[in-house]
Formats: C-alpha cells, sequence, structure tokens
C-alpha cells in the first residue's frame, strides 16, 4: 500500500492547475479556528445534579486575547463571498437559472444539518424519558444549535450573491456604525442591533465578492485593510466600550458577536485583510503535495467537523461523569489550573470529533450515481484484476469516507463554486480529474 507521500504526490496531481489552494487553506484555517476556539471558551460545570454552561472568559478577563485568534468567522464569509461570486457568474455563462443554482447551494449546505438535528432530537427525547434534568438539556442542546445561526445567515447571504456583487462593502459597514450609534450612543432600543446579524456578516462577503472580481488582486492591498481593521477595533474596545472579547461572554451585559458589533466588523475586515496578504504565501506553500493533501483532507469534512465539534466535547464530559467532577471537564473555569487541564484534553475531543467524522462525513456528500456504476464494475472483476487496479491507483488507497469525498468533489466545502471530483476509473494509471461544475 502505498505511503502517505505517495497519496499526497497522487492528490496534487488530479488538482486543477488553476485551482486556488489558497481559499481551501483558509477555509480550513478557519475551522480549526472555530474548533479550538469552542473548546477552550466553553465549560459545563457539574454541580446539583446538573450541568451549566460557563466561560473561563467570564472568570479569567486577561484571557480575552485567546478570543481575538480564534474568532474566525469572518474568514469563512470572505471565502464564502469569493466561491459565491465565481460560481454564479460561472452557472450563468452556463445558462444555468439563478434558482437552479441557489436550489443546488442551499441543499449540499443544509443536508449535513439533518442528522445532527435527528441525533439530538432523539437523544433530548430518549434523555427526557430517563429523568434527565431539563436544565441540563437546554444548556447542552443550546451548545449545538447556536453554530446553526451561521449556517442561516450563509444561506440568506449566498441567496443575495447577485446583489452583493454590486455592493461596496463600507455600504454594509456604515449600516453596522449606525446601528452601533442608535443602540449605544443614542440608547435606542436593544433589538435594532439584529440588524447587524445581516449587515455585519455582508461586509466580509462582499469584499470577498469584489476580490472574485478581480479587486484587490495584489497581496499587499490587504495591508492597509488589516492594520486599519486592527487599529478601528482596538480604539472601540479601548474608548468605545466594546467588550474585549471577540465572543459571548456569559452574564455580560453586550456581546461582540451576538449580534455583531462594530468592533467585530472591524476586527473582521482586519482579518481579511490578513487573507489577502496570505493567500500569494499559501498558494506556495500549497504547491508541495503534503501541505495541500493535508488541507484538501480537512476540506472534505469541513461541514462534519464544524457541525459535529461540539457534540464531541460533550461526549468526553458526559462519559467521563461517572468519574466525578473532573479537572477540564465539569469543575469552574476560574484559574490556571483549569486552562492547563482544558489542554491536556483537546487530543481526547479531537479522537472523539474524528469518530464522529467518521460515522457522519458521508452525509456532506452527496450521493453520486457514479458510485454505483463503479460499484457494479468492481463486482465485475477479477482478483488479479482487482490488485492490479488497486497496485495502478494510489488514490484509492485513501480511507473510504475519503476516497468518496475525493470522488464526489467534496474537496471544497459546499461553499465552493465548481466542486473538483478525482475520479480514478479502471484500468487508468494516472487519477484523472472530472470536474464537476455547481
Amino acid at each position: 500500500m502505498p505511503g502517505p507521500r505517495a497519496l499526497a504526490r497522487a492528490l496534487d496531481a488530479a488538482t486543477p492547475p488553476d485551482r486556488d489552494r489558497s481559499l481551501d487553506a483558509l477555509r480550513a484555517l478557519a475551522i480549526l479556528g472555530v474548533v479550538l476556539g469552542h473548546w477552550l471558551v466553553t465549560a459545563l460545570v457539574a454541580g446539583g445534579g446538573t450541568l451549566d454552561g460557563d466561560s473561563p472568559l467570564r472568570h479569567m478577563p486577561w484571557l480575552a486575547p485567546v478570543s481575538w485568534a480564534f474568532q474566525t468567522l469572518a474568514l469563512f464569509f470572505f471565502v464564502g463571498g469569493v466561491c459565491g461570486a465565481r460560481g454564479h457568474a460561472s452557472a450563468r455563462a452556463r445558462g444555468t437559472a439563478y434558482r437552479s443554482w441557489l436550489a443546488g447551494r442551499l441543499v449540499r449546505l443544509g443536508r449535513p444539518v439533518l442528522p445532527v438535528l435527528g441525533v439530538w432530537a432523539v437523544s433530548c427525547a430518549v434523555a427526557l424519558a430517563c429523568g434527565a434534568p431539563p436544565a441540563a438539556l437546554r444548556t447542552l442542546a443550546g451548545l449545538v444549535v447556536s453554530p446553526l445561526w451561521f449556517l442561516l445567515v450563509f444561506a440568506a447571504l449566498t441567496a443575495t450573491t447577485p446583489l452583493a456583487v454590486r455592493v461596496h462593502p463600507l455600504v454594509p459597514l456604515a449600516v453596522v456604525a449606525a446601528v452601533d450609534a442608535v443602540r449605544f450612543g443614542l440608547g435606542g432600543p436593544s433589538w435594532t442591533g439584529w440588524t447587524n446579524l445581516a449587515a455585519g456578516w455582508l461586509v466580509p462577503y462582499a469584499l470577498g465578492a469584489a476580490c472574485a472580481r478581480g479587486r484587490f488582486a495584489r497581496g499587499r492591498s490587504g495591508l492597509p485593510l488589516f492594520a486599519g481593521g486592527l487599529l478601528a477595533a482596538a480604539v472601540l474596545v479601548r474608548y468605545g466600550g466594546y467588550p474585549a472579547s471577540m465572543v459571548g461572554v456569559p452574564g455580560a451585559a453586550v456581546s461582540n458577536l451576538s449580534p455583531p458589533t462594530l468592533a467585530a466588523v472591524c476586527f473582521g475586515l482586519a482579518q481579511c485583510g490578513l487573507a489577502l496578504m496570505l493567500r500569494a504565501p499559501l498558494r506556495r506553500v500549497l504547491r508541495r503535495p503534503l501541505p495541500w493533501a493535508a488541507v484538501a483532507l480537512t476540506n472534505l469534512s469541513a461541514m462534519t467537523v464544524f457541525l459535529w465539534h461540539q457534540t464531541a466535547m460533550m461526549a468526553v464530559t458526559a462519559a467521563a461523569l461517572a468519574a466525578g467532577p473532573v479537572p477540564g471537564l465539569h469543575t469552574a473555569p476560574d484559574g490556571p489550573g483549569w486552562l492547563a487541564a482544558r489542554l491536556a484534553w483537546l487530543p481526547v475531543f479531537a479522537l472523539a470529533l474524528l469518530v464522529l467524522r467518521r460515522i457522519f462525513g458521508r452525509f456532506e456528500r452527496p450521493r453520486a450515481g457514479h458510485r454505483a456504476r463503479k460499484s457494479r464494475t468492481w463486482r465485475a472483476t477479477t482478483g488479479s484484476e482487482r490488485r492490479s487496479l488497486w497496485r495502478r491507483q494510489p488514490v484509492s488507497v485513501l480511507t473510504a469516507p475519503a476516497r468518496r469525498g475525493l470522488e464526489t468533489g467534496s474537496t471544497c466545502s459546499s461553499q465552493d463554486d465548481h466542486q473538483v471530483a478525482y475520479a480514478t476509473g479502471a484500468g487508468v494509471s494516472e487519477p484523472s480529474l472530472r470536474r464537476v461544475r455547481t
């Protein structure tokens, strides 16, 4: 069986030469940032026969810079804007109707959500029937459902792509500033802040759409965006009364994220500027097979990782309850000792997430008709022919979920504009490429 280097070279050879690998890398970095951020700032405290949600940011405010490092949602919307604009332009060039283009995207975006909701609905029903405390279930279910707001906003912005490509990012930025001025400066009602849920994330989405049209082509064009956004966010936190944490903190009067504030949006602009500066270096690094293979395989299950990472943490936490309060899992996050213990638990969370990815990753990849055809072809071959195929097709020795994902184009997440399918047809000595336009 070929080793990792041979597999990486096969994957590299099967990738279209014009593919912008930096977008895949940015999406992978955003996924890792969200996962690690949630695992570090989310605590479940056992006491009184229930589990209560807490955060180390409430007890240790000096950890606020951690939230600046791991709150990477703006990167998702930036990459989504690039891919959405390109995908819509490609669909129009092919004569594909907007309704068909949008329906395909929304189906791919929503398909992996159904197993999460189904599993948790059944689990909560069984737990309630067995006498589990409703308060604990509300806490756990809230952690699972809360990330879904991102998908709803992303779906809405995807639907507005034909308009977003015409919107200058300064327009929604001005809306965010005006809403915050009403909320915080004039004492307006707090519900006005929810306007920023659309306007705030339209800023990086529109910026990505502008990038797809050829603006900000030079990497150094991201420097003023990065410096200006970071400076504006720092000034707003220092002198404008905005929270230092870029994520919500239990008990805090104001959250920078729910709904997005001007400080969070400016920080997102800084992230987009940094992304623009990193795209060229990332392209150079990802010309090498091994780094590209790591990025591509991460993107195979990007949605699965996003949707199930909180479940992985909660599964480990629940399983360890039998041993009593365990530091870093069930104790109050009130000091450096808890933080050290939580860091030690991160590999266990990752292992649980890999198990969930193995089980549920299949729902992220569409059912392709060519799978059945390939299966029939495989069954029709003799044993010696099969061994020959395995020797000549190194991509095929990937694990089953990864192989199916490569074959069906899931190296790009559901937000990408042109998914890439890697097909290794029978009797072909080198992996052939089949591009699937979406």
